[in-house]
């Protein structure tokens, strides 16, 4: 090779480096942009638990409050049974993380292991179920739950987790069957049974993927706002954000908007703890689901 040609070689990885850094920088631009955009809503929130009324919508907005009233995190605990609610909430996500769980890993199972003629039409009827929008099953299903008697019990928002959502299974089935079957083939063979296959085998291997599912049922659930308000109507059966809406008084200048802010924020803890200690198994099972194939 001639010094010309190495110069020139050298200068084209020269002006590579240059474009790969300004592509770099304008990747940490953009992200650095659409994280501050995404963040004003949560910080405007913050600022306003720290407000009195008559200063959270002032325009321009004030984003550093003139003095502090840090009153309004305890006296939300005062104004409205923010504990009771909250255990409310919690009894309605672990039923449904349990029975979410439970019914989409046994369908996802037998539809990845078990061979049948029915199996691929069944799979696409449970397909099929996510395109039905929830709106128009409503009035159909308060119809039927308020036959039997269901109505202001927490039965209609657990009870049909335990038949299985067919977006769960679809991720679960998809996940089995890239697990080899030798695993299945030589369990067999060492005198286990399909349920004690599912149990030890193939259920720790789907560990991150039912985190995953399980972390997406909590906030589902957790933030639910229609269902409770659909089929609940005693104050002491309301979950978290069905008693944050009683907050709001029939006036506006009756809600105390510092003491609602707060509770909002103390209502969005429990799922971003969650996600802090569980990142690791969900980043895993989102690796996971953007690898799956047919």
């Amino acid at each position: 090779m001639s010094s010309g040609e190495v110069i020139v070689s050298v200068k084209e990885m020269k002006k590579m480096r240059r474009g790969e850094l300004a592509l770099l920088i304008l990747k940490y631009v953009f992200l650095v942009g659409g994280t501050i955009i995404f963040m004003l809503p949560l910080v405007w929130t913050l600022s306003g638990s720290l407000k009195p009324n008559g200063e959270i919508f002032t325009v321009p907005i004030q984003w550093i409050p003139e003095t502090f009233r840090w009153e309004n995190y305890s006296n939300m605990f005062s104004s409205f049974p923010m504990v009771r609610y909250a255990l409310n909430s919690m009894i309605i996500v672990f039923f449904n993380i349990i029975f979410v769980l439970a019914s989409s890993f046994v369908v996802a199972y037998g539809f990845a292991r078990f061979k049948s003629p029915l199996n691929g039409p069944l799979f696409l009827i449970v397909l099929a179920t996510m395109m039905i929008p929830e709106q128009v099953t409503l009035v159909p299903q308060f119809l039927l739950f308020s036959e039997l008697g269901w109505v202001n019990t927490y039965l209609p928002l657990i009870i049909p987790s335990a038949f299985g959502v067919p977006f769960n299974i679809f991720l679960i089935r998809q996940f089995i069957k890239t697990l080899p079957k030798e695993l299945d083939e030589s369990a067999y063979m060492d005198g286990a049974n399909s349920f004690q296959i599912l149990i030890k085998i193939i259920a720790p291997l789907c560990l991150p993927i039912m985190v995953t599912i399980g972390i997406m049922t909590f906030n589902f659930h957790w933030n639910d706002f229609l269902g409770p308000l659909i089929y609940l109507s005693s104050p002491d059966n309301f979950p978290l954000q069905l008693g944050l809406y009683s907050l709001q008084g029939d006036r506006e200048g009756l809600t105390d908007y510092g003491i609602l802010f707060a509770a909002s924020l103390t209502a969005l803890l429990p799922p971003l703890l969650l996600f802090l200690f569980l990142q690791k198994h969900i980043l895993a099972g989102i690796k996971i689901g953007g690898s799956l194939k047919g």
